[in-house]
């Protein structure tokens, strides 16, 4: 009551819509506040290029200005480096911020997304978000499996979503095999290729940029990994042109910060920087797994910047994971991609790459 005869005030709390209410949490690794080495962010064990740097510290003398909010330079770049449309590309705070802007552009509670299994985690976020629900389709020994994302399509199925190569399994399927899941999807089906990893893979064969027009196709790609500018939050993606300004007007158009268009513009331009980055982090990861693989540990090939640990049980990856935290290094379990027995573990500097073996073939070894 405010105190005065006859007026009663009746206080109500704001309350979330439900199906926000009913979302989970975007699950961040639990970084302890203690020294620890943590292999669980995907983050690059390397800096990005010094030069790309020098260039972020120098924008830093315009940060009392707005970035550019049409990202025109890092755009004709983009456009350059991977001969397509500077016209069909869009630049977002991460793929993250890019795929929730997809997921509210095309879905509601009237409607669904598909992805595969153990598909990255916030496809599922990005969709709850929305209201509309997330189906998702078995996969092969860890890979995508394309007959089963088709057979899950239904009447009210909107958007799929595939991480190629994926997160977490780390597994890739071919340019072919993409081509096989557009024909055979109905063409309103907007079809979500995140290529968050793709540098690391660019090697096997060509990408897929030229399926967005011919086939309703967005694909997404990110600076955070190979060019090791996680920190400065940089997406991008190429769009049809009848979806692009759609999904434009979701976008923040300072989104990007001045510092990180311009680290960015140069990081393009350091193209050896970024594939040595590539190749010495695969090289690692490839004696990392083979090491593991030889102890007994159950361990797939990996093109990404991380190697996926499966446990005995989810119980035994609990374990495992504490006995790394308790040695200093943090690694991510993967309950949320529908792999409760396993761990995703970033490659990181080599001393820390040899700790973390030597820890899980000690385990092994005792669990014989």
């Amino acid at each position: 009551s405010c105190g005065c005869p006859g007026h009663l005030w009746v206080v109500k709390m704001s309350v979330p819509l439900p199906h926000i209410a009913a979302l989970a949490p975007y699950a961040v690794a639990d970084v302890p506040g203690l020294p620890v080495a943590s292999l669980s962010q995907n983050e690059s064990f390397r800096s990005a290029s010094p030069v790309a740097l020098e260039a972020a510290a120098k924008a830093l003398q315009n940060a009392h200005l707005y970035p550019d909010p049409g990202w025109s330079a890092l755009r004709q770049a983009l456009a350059d480096l991977h001969h397509i449309d500077k016209g069909l590309i869009l630049c977002g705070n991460g793929s993250l911020d890019l795929i929730g802007c997809i997921a509210r552009c095309f879905l509601n509670r009237c409607n669904a997304a598909l992805a595969p299994a153990h598909a990255y985690p916030f496809f599922r976020t990005a969709t709850s978000a929305t209201g509309a629900r997330l189906d998702t389709a078995p996969e092969q020994f860890g890979t995508v499996d394309i007959s089963a994302l088709l057979d899950a399509v239904k009447p009210d199925t909107q958007v799929v979503f595939v991480a190629n190569p994926g997160n977490p399994t780390g597994t890739r399927i071919s340019r072919q095999k993409l081509d096989d899941l557009r024909s055979g999807l109905p063409q309103h089906i907007l079809l979500v290729i995140d290529e968050a990893y793709g540098e690391f893979a660019d090697h096997l064969n060509k990408g897929c940029f030229d399926m967005v027009e011919t086939g309703n196709t967005i694909v997404l790609r990110t600076f955070s990994k190979a060019y090791g500018l996680a920190g400065l939050r940089i997406g991008w993606g190429l769009f049809p042109s009848h979806l692009k300004d759609h999904i434009s007007k979701l976008i923040n158009p300072n989104a990007i910060s001045v510092a990180g268009q311009a680290a960015a513009l140069v990081a393009l331009q350091e193209q050896d920087y970024m594939v040595e980055t590539c190749k010495i982090t695969s090289k690692r990861r490839d004696a990392f797994i083979r090491r593991l693989r030889n102890a007994g540990c159950n361990i797939g090939d990996s093109l990404t910047n991380f190697a996926l640990a499966r446990l005995e049980s989810p119980d035994d990856a609990r374990t495992v994971e504490a006995k790394l935290r308790h040695a200093g290094h943090l690694v991510r379990g993967q309950s949320g991609a529908n792999l409760p027995s396993a761990l995703r573990i970033t490659i990181g500097d080599q001393p820390a790459m040899d700790q973390v073996a030597d820890i899980l073939e000690r385990h092994l070894e005792g669990s014989a």
